[in-house]
């Protein structure tokens, strides 16, 4: 599974802990981590947590990424944009106990984090947690096991739901603020990482003529 790692600039200094907690959980599963940044607080391009959902759509959208790791201050922000995107299931995760339930009911394909809010001691281990709770199962699997018809059920009528409210993402794409759509993929290797993975023509085409 390929995993992108999207950092807003309020959380921007954390970028390394999150990655590492991350990767040391991912990497031994077989996974790989592709960090779209921010990397520092200094960054020259900038994410706000409105382009990390812009991101994380293209990303999913195009199959770049099966997955997103996300989040900003509280972890809100970041889960709205993320959802406002068409195809985008993200949910709110801070402790090990979100991450376990999401992945076994809701099978999402994002999760948008706390940063700030609750960050202290021994956060590093609370991210590692989370990490392994998320990827250590077969997503969907149901929780409690008994209801696991009734949650893939419920699962595919909110995908439906989704298709029926929300516009394809190169509509997306051309709707939005050009100059906000530019930003979100300004970052240091967002073409190095996305267009070799990118399996979708006519957002990778679009994007290359901004």
């Amino acid at each position: 599974m390929r995993i992108a790692l999207i950092t807003e600039n309020s959380q921007a200094a954390k970028n390394p802990i999150i990655h590492e907690a991350l990767t040391a959980v991912a990497e031994p599963m077989g996974h790989t981590v592709f960090n779209y940044g921010m990397y520092t607080a200094e960054d020259s391009a900038s994410l706000t947590y409105v382009m990390n959902g812009l991101l994380a759509g293209i990303l999913l959208n195009s199959k770049a990424a099966d997955f997103v790791v996300t989040g900003c201050g509280t972890g809100m922000g970041s889960m709205l944009a993320c959802n406002a995107m068409p195809g985008v299931f993200c949910g709110l995760v801070i402790d090990p106990t979100d991450a376990f339930l999401f992945s076994q009911i809701n099978a999402g394909n994002a999760v948008s984090m706390p940063y700030a809010k609750g960050f202290g001691w021994a956060a590093e281990l609370n991210l590692q947690d989370c990490y392994h709770k998320l990827f250590e199962g077969e997503p969907g699997a149901g929780y409690p096991k008994e209801r696991a018809a009734i949650m893939a059920t419920n699962r595919g009528k909110l995908a439906d739901l989704k298709a029926a409210s929300c516009r394809e993402m190169l509509e997306v794409l051309s709707a939005v603020d050009q100059d906000l759509l530019r930003a979100a993929i300004a970052g240091e290797r967002f073409a190095e990482y996305f267009y070799p993975n990118c399996q979708d023509d006519g957002i990778a085409a679009y994007l290359k003529a901004l």
